[in-house]
């Protein structure tokens, strides 16, 4: 009988573990905690409409048992796995390759397990966010100046990369240690002109500044997991012209859409976020696009949450 969550010890004899189990289990989520993740739910919708005759599940893996998770998967018969808090720069430093994309956001959260056993890693954040802004917004990050709530690191720094690699006109990273910031700041400056970035901490002098001069604003901060937060951003500072996207997605709407909605402006939670960052891992494990509708209503459904 499968069960709702599997650890390294189910793991390390995955025959007997999953015995019965059909279609057999070849895709999971990786992450300490996992049980909140809503990936078995979409991606399994995803493989049930193709026909594709496996199963995606979770697995709980602690610190320290990462990289015989990663030794694992091959002799498991795995097609890949994403990855998810606190695991993706151990996974980074853990699969055979990975690419650029990865690199830069300085994890890994989708892994491939290739013909002869090697694995590849990829990150979905900074894409899967790029697609949902054309999504919500019709616009190209390479159209936005943009700032970044909560950049220091995370989803932050992920987004931030892709904003620089997708050639935005400007970048603004925030953040309420600047000292985060810097080792980000050198990484971005290596292919990104320096003289169209800036950071800053959350005074409000700063922030009124930068919010003349961006188009997107970006919250990767936690600010709007519980509904009593405080918005980072006060109504009076937003026009009516700013798209505000909130990688958080709760069932409320956040703090700072709420103050996006009072100002005029256009806004968005992480849903259409999640949605895409699962689609690109299931173009990478199948070559495919999945029923992207069929994923969006398992993730619109009641308790979703923003995680692999």
């Amino acid at each position: 009988m499968e069960k709702a969550i599997y650890t390294i010890v189910d793991l390390r004899d995955w025959g007997a573990a999953t015995a019965g189990c059909e279609p057999p289990l070849r895709l999971a989520v990786i992450g300490d905690p996992v049980a909140h993740s809503k990936s078995p739910q979409m991606h399994n919708a995803a493989l049930s409409a193709l026909g594709i005759p496996v199963r995606y599940t979770r697995l709980h893996i602690l610190a320290g048992e990462v990289r015989e998770c990663l030794a694992l998967l091959p002799k498991a018969g795995f097609i890949g796995i994403n990855c998810t808090i606190p695991h993706k720069a151990e996974v980074l430093a853990g699969v055979a390759q990975a690419d650029v994309i990865a690199k830069r956001a300085g994890g890994v959260n989708t892994v491939r397990v290739e013909q002869d056993g090697t694995l590849t890693g990829t990150s979905t954040d900074g894409p899967g966010f790029a697609r949902a802004v054309r999504e919500e917004f019709g616009a190209e990050l390479s159209d936005l100046r943009v700032m970044v709530l909560g950049a220091g690191g995370g989803a932050g720094r992920a987004i931030a990369m892709q904003c620089a690699s997708a050639g935005c006109p400007s970048l603004m990273l925030v953040n309420r240690s600047l000292e985060k910031l810097e080792p980000l700041l050198d990484e971005i400056a290596a292919f990104y002109q320096q003289e169209r970035i800036a950071a800053g901490d959350f005074a409000e002098v700063f922030l009124r500044a930068g919010l003349r001069t961006s188009d997107l604003v970006v919250n990767c901060t936690s600010l709007g997991m519980k509904a009593g937060d405080a918005s980072p951003i006060a109504a009076t500072h937003i026009e009516d012209r700013h798209l505000i996207y909130d990688t958080i997605y709760v069932a409320h709407r956040t703090p700072l859409l709420r103050a996006g909605d009072e100002a005029g402006a256009r806004g968005a939670n992480g849903l259409s976020m999640l949605l895409h960052q699962g689609v690109l891992s299931f173009e990478r494990w199948f070559g495919l696009t999945p029923p992207v509708d069929v994923m969006r209503a398992v993730l619109a459904a009641p308790g979703a949450h923003l995680s692999f």
